[in-house]
């Protein structure tokens, strides 16, 4: 992965990395999970329509061909995974939710490998493991972690799914689209089963905390906008593999933050959890992967 693709990949696991923690501030601040995603994602939407109208700007219009695939991409990366993880995180601990979101690598060097013809090298495969490895001691070293298969957790894999197969099948659309005008389509799309959610939206926003109605409006402009756009960039330029191999930062990233924000002290079993992870993804990226250009021969071959 070149430089330019990692520096922005991890910049957006660095945002989605303290969401966690903004998610439990405003869920404990006045906001149910459904009002949650529907209030971050309208803002999303907002400042991606406020673009495309903006003056001057080129943002084109989707291919008929292409809207179907946009509406099911969206509703999959977009509304399945952000209602899984956040109704997951109302009865499962954030380190056991690091743990399950981090194994959407897994899913997505795998998915690759058979559709997009990804190639790793047996030392890409050993990094992933130990990327997994590291995520693993994350959650059993966070307070009140468990490995038990909950509700929650399942919601949680789900998301994992989910948001893997939506980083694999959005690359061919790189070939016809800007990494910002995928991102707008396909936040768009997701925003819209979220307002099942909107019962009761105004008294929550009445209700609620400062600290929540903040961290939802920073939510709404970092994690579920602008590191969409960074990561979609990222996505254009490199592997999805390896590419995706960086969300093993996330729950290392997500532990500083609750310490910083809400004064969540990190175990030393997560701290070196945190390293171990930080070591599979230098080993994907470093020496794991092999040398495969994404052709428009491969981009046809799964559009």
């Amino acid at each position: 992965m070149n430089t330019k693709a990692f520096s922005l990949a991890l910049f957006s696991v660095l945002i989605w990395g303290s969401s966690f923690a903004a998610i439990r501030v405003s869920l404990q601040g006045g906001y149910d999970a459904g009002q949650n995603v529907l209030v971050r994602f309208s803002i999303a939407s907002l400042l991606f329509l406020i673009y495309a109208l903006w003056p001057g700007t080129k943002f084109r219009l989707p291919h008929k061909s292409d809207i179907v695939r946009i509406m099911l991409l969206g509703w999959l990366g977009i509304s399945v995974y952000h209602i899984c993880v956040t109704f997951g995180m109302e009865t499962i601990s954030a380190g056991t939710a690091g743990m399950l979101v981090g194994s959407g690598p897994i899913f997505t060097a795998l998915i690759a490998y058979f559709f997009l013809k990804e190639r790793l090298t047996g030392l890409g495969w050993l990094g992933l493991a130990i990327g997994f490895i590291g995520i693993s001691l994350i959650a059993l070293g966070s307070e009140g972690a468990s490995l038990t298969l909950s509700n929650g957790s399942l919601l949680v894999l789900i998301a994992a799914l989910a948001t893997s197969i939506f980083f694999v099948f959005q690359k061919p659309l790189f070939t016809r689209y800007s990494a910002i005008e995928l991102t707008a389509y396909f936040t768009w799309a997701g925003t819209l089963p979220f307002f099942i959610f909107s019962p009761g939206i105004f008294t929550a926003l009445q209700s609620a905390t400062l600290e929540a109605h903040l961290s939802v409006l920073y939510i709404g402009i970092f994690p579920a906008a602008i590191a969409y756009v960074t990561w979609s960039t990222a996505l254009s330029l490199a592997n999805a593999s390896a590419v995706s191999s960086v969300i093993y930062l996330e729950p290392a990233i997500a532990i500083v933050v609750a310490w910083l924000w809400l004064h969540e002290l990190p175990t030393q079993l997560s701290f070196i959890g945190g390293i171990v992870a930080i070591g599979g993804v230098i080993i994907v990226n470093a020496l794991g992967r092999k040398s495969r250009s994404f052709s428009r021969k491969t981009a046809e071959s799964i559009s």
